[in-house]
């Protein structure tokens, strides 16, 4: 026992780091973002549909883009140096399923798949609710494929309720059923 504690105490710590990300960080992003769009959606579509959305969606152009828009919140989490997940989130993002004015929209929360099971998920979904109370928002919402359970189980466990459904368009010919969820704070 006291061999751990001398062991634990000898080994330097690292603590994971969150930041705003750039255009520089836009490669990593793309690569993330496909990585985990696929791991989640991978099945719910046609191998062609999935390839197509993924192509389109999460290019580096389109991820340069996106954190070109100063409307959009992007922030990276690392784990001992290493890229782990990002969040993206919209402030004063209306929903047509919920009331409240003055709302967040987030629109991603990845993680590769190596780092579940280390509570980086919740470490960056805390910030980004920290973030968005810190904006004067009243809430946050997000959408989340219905087969999806784990994002569901988290979600539900945050706080978050399901207050309505849509249709998730990943082709012309293909849609997943999505709930609404919304978390008020």
């Amino acid at each position: 026992m006291l061999s751990n504690i001398i062991a634990n105490a000898n080994k330097s710590i690292v603590l994971n780091t969150i930041t705003k990300a750039t255009t520089e960080h836009a490669k990593e992003l793309a690569n993330l973002a496909k990585a985990s769009f696929l791991t989640a959606h991978g099945h719910s579509a046609s191998k062609e549909d999935i390839s197509n959305y993924v192509t389109d969606n999460f290019s580096v152009e389109n991820i340069v883009k996106e954190l070109e828009n100063p409307n959009n919140h992007y922030y990276v989490i690392y784990k001992d140096g290493q890229l782990a997940g990002y969040t993206k989130i919209t402030l004063n993002t209306p929903s047509e399923h919920i009331k409240t004015k003055n709302i967040t929209y987030m629109s991603r929360l990845y993680l590769f798949k190596e780092f579940y099971g280390n509570n980086l998920g919740k470490e960056l979904f805390d910030f980004s609710i920290q973030f968005s109370k810190q904006q004067k928002q009243a809430g946050i919402w997000l959408a989340v494929w219905v087969e999806n359970t784990r994002a569901i189980k988290f979600y539900t466990k945050m706080g978050f309720q399901i207050v309505d459904n849509y249709d998730f368009r990943i082709s012309a010919t293909h849609t997943n059923p999505n709930h609404i969820m919304y978390l008020a704070y």
